[in-house]
């Protein structure tokens, strides 16, 4: 063992977003149980290229005694993981393949067909304009993509009465994201903010966003943090205060 730069992780800022682990081209960080996790300090060349890629400021790079980093190691691991293919179960827990089987109402009874709530257009965060009418005073919500798919009910449950944006963390650069409903905030006084997500941890970036947001209008408000579970249930919901945005 010898004296190196090695990076560290933060498990208490960790959400397993995974970032990191498309950014580490040495395949030495897994999300283990929600947590972004080096696996082997022999793959860590400790240059810590995944830190910039972390939404949550959870990895640093620190001096420590620890294994050399062995790059014919590297290679035969990279080499084992192309093989295998199954490295896009563990870049994200979100991506991994599940059938999901239709449940029925809590009564049996079918739900039936309703009109459709939705009182504004476009709906795509990166679309919609800071100033349109639809924001002033409203209940907004920011939703993830796949939510309305996974929530039957989605426009009685949520929709109904409230203005939404939509987005997925996943897919798109974040830093557009925060800008644009940093701008609604500061345009508008909104009723309230409400982000619904789906469990897995990269839909949980959407919590970053809005919390990033916040602090960049310097406008002071909670809001309302709804998990929903791969059956469309509401697995959670806690209010997050302002000052965890700072």
């Amino acid at each position: 063992m010898a004296l190196r730069n090695i990076i560290t992780i933060d498990e208490e800022k960790c959400d397993g977003c995974g970032q990191c682990v498309t950014a580490c081209a040495e395949g030495a960080i897994q999300v283990v149980d929600g947590k972004a996790r080096l696996i082997s300090e022999t793959y860590c060349d400790g240059l810590g290229a995944c830190i910039g890629h972390c939404p949550q400021d959870a990895i640093t790079i620190e001096q420590r005694e620890a294994v050399d980093f062995d790059e014919e190691a590297t290679k035969k691991h990279l080499s084992e993981q192309k093989k295998t293919e199954v490295q896009t179960d563990f870049v994200c827990p979100g991506m991994a393949i599940k059938e999901l089987k239709p449940t029925a109402a809590p009564n049996h009874t079918p739900v039936k067909n309703g009109p459709s709530q939705l009182g504004q257009w476009p709906v795509q965060l990166k679309l919609v304009s800071p100033h349109a009418s639809y924001f002033d005073k409203a209940d907004l919500l920011l939703v993830g993509d796949c939510v309305p798919f996974a929530v039957g009910d989605f426009h009685n449950t949520f929709l109904k009465d409230r203005s939404i944006v939509v987005g997925c963390p996943k897919l798109d650069e974040t830093e557009p994201y925060i800008d644009k409903l940093a701008a609604i905030l500061q345009a508008n006084t909104l009723n309230s903010l409400t982000v619904i997500h789906m469990e897995v941890p990269c839909c949980s970036g959407l919590i970053h966003i809005a919390r990033q947001a916040i602090a960049k209008s310097q406008v002071e408000m909670d809001f309302e943090d709804v998990t929903i579970d791969l059956q469309g249930n509401i697995s959670r919901t806690e209010t997050q205060n302002s000052t965890s945005a700072k």
